[in-house]
């Protein structure tokens, strides 16, 4: 790492940055209880990123030897200066409080303390409790995939950084589709991941929750109604809030993408640079993302810049308040970086980011939330969902839902469908649940895409009211 340092300085750079990033994972995947694939594998190498004459070139490499690293940081340098002339403006980099540290997350059960065929039996023991948690309707198909890996990093940039960091994370995912051959299908997809060890298997019971699950799908199925046609107060479950809160804030309030960068990869921003203090809701409407949350699947204390991390509100009381930066983009707005560069692996380059992102928890409990409403729904899940390319119009369809009759949810709501606008939702929020909940997901932006682990939630909230549509079978 230092030697990458030591050899871009003589030749020229400003600035130079070295990231050593090794992910060991393996993983497996079933249907119906059939195992259909399993791997194990090892990336490991070495990114390189130089500054020179206002311009940043990047590349990475294999070969850990001298001569590998010597040529990466070449190839990095002659990059930067081949594209020097269509540069408009030099780049340059944000003062940043920067770390010279080492952490780690210490598992509280190491993956080794369950052999290979253990894990095969997971599978097969979550195939027969889902297929065998319906009565009149069928499971056709349920898969189930599991992944461990642990990803260790040194980063090291000739500003003074040196950080080392070793994390390992679990994840799983299952989709399962239950069938009625009157009442048609509905399907459930859900992802699970946490920073740590084999002690979240425990936690998460997927072979229990998801034949809860499925039990409630064949019901939604057979006895759900049709949602209100007029307009009513509706309660929102923290699974589609933490949604919302990622896709109509995280995303718009990267840097890189209110600059204009994103466009043609992943997407616009309806943020301009000049927002800030600009209200977007109201004061119940405060979103923050945190890297530093202990356990978090986006958990990180320093970012691929030596960065060191914090909380950042991006939305406070209703008022847009900060965007994620990194040293680049955080130079150009004049404000110090806020940890916000991720890279995917060796091969990919720092860019913006989230980790956990979610709204603010207020102090009503769940009942409260329901006791004034005399007709209302409440949708606790949802089956499928989308936004527009500036994270301006969105529409969620639920799963789970709830008609709400006199503070009581009651019947079950089959495909209600939630329609509005970013500023609509958090203007209409008019109390907040106390218990804070959050979802896993493979975050994906850039050109080569990249996916990095987050976590997004919140608590439930209700919005005042609210014209719900219903979903085409």
């Amino acid at each position: 790492m230092l030697y990458a340092l030591q050899i871009a300085g003589e030749s020229g750079a400003k600035y130079a940055e070295a990231r050593y990033h090794r992910l060991e994972s393996q993983g497996m995947s079933s249907r119906n209880g059939v195992l259909i694939s399993a791997y194990s594998e090892i990336s490991e190498g070495i990114a390189i990123r130089v500054l020179v004459d206002g311009v940043l070139g990047f590349a990475s490499t294999n070969n850990l030897s001298r001569d590998g690293v010597r040529e990466a940081v070449q190839k990095a340098i002659a990059r930067a200066r081949t594209h020097r002339n269509v540069v408009k403006r030099p780049i340059e980099l944000s003062e940043a409080r920067l770390g010279r540290v080492k952490y780690s997350v210490n598992p509280l059960k190491k993956f080794s303390n369950i052999d290979f065929e253990e894990k095969i039996g997971l599978h097969k023991l979550f195939w027969n409790s889902v297929s065998n948690s319906v009565r009149e309707a069928k499971v056709p198909v349920a898969t189930l995939s599991y992944v461990e890996w642990v990803e260790e990093k040194i980063v090291a940039n000739s500003d003074g950084a040196y950080v080392e960091s070793s994390i390992p994370r679990i994840s799983m995912d299952y989709n399962i589709v239950v069938y009625h051959p009157q009442k048609g299908y509905i399907q459930r997809a859900r992802g699970l991941g946490a920073s740590g060890g084999l002690e979240w298997l425990e936690k998460w019971n997927v072979v229990g929750a998801a034949a809860d699950e499925v039990r409630k799908l064949e019901e939604i199925l057979l006895t759900a109604v049709e949602p209100p046609k007029d307009s009513v107060p509706v309660v929102v479950g923290s699974e589609i809030v933490g949604l919302i809160v990622h896709e109509s804030c995280g995303h718009p309030s990267e840097a890189d993408r209110i600059l204009g960068r994103e466009a043609a990869q992943a997407g616009k921003s309806f943020i301009k640079p000049n927002m800030i203090g600009y209200r977007i809701g109201n004061e119940n409407a405060t979103v923050v993302d945190d890297p530093t949350i202990p356990g978090s699947y986006g958990f990180y204390l320093y970012d691929d810049e030596g960065v060191a991390a914090r909380p950042r509100y991006l939305y406070k009381e209703g008022l847009i308040n900060e965007f994620l930066h990194n040293r680049e983009t955080a130079k150009t707005f004049g404000v110090e970086s806020n940890a916000a560069a991720r890279a995917m692996d060796y091969t990919s380059e720092p860019i913006v980011r989230m980790a956990n992102t979610y709204l603010r928890p207020g102090d009503h409990k769940f009942e409260e939330l329901l006791e004034d409403v005399k007709l209302g729904v409440y949708i606790k899940s949802y089956m499928e969902w989308n936004i527009d390319d500036e994270r301006w119009s969105q529409r969620y369809v639920g799963l789970e839902a709830y008609l709400i009759e006199h503070g009581e949810p009651t019947k079950l709501v089959r495909n209600p469908v939630l329609e509005l606008t970013t500023k609509s939702f958090y203007s209409s929020i008019d109390a907040v649940g106390k218990e804070l909940r959050f979802y896993a997901g493979t975050c994906g932006k850039g050109e080569p895409m990249q996916g990095v682990p987050v976590w997004f939630g919140g608590p439930d909230v209700r919005l005042k009211s609210v014209r719900l549509g219903v979903a085409v079978q």
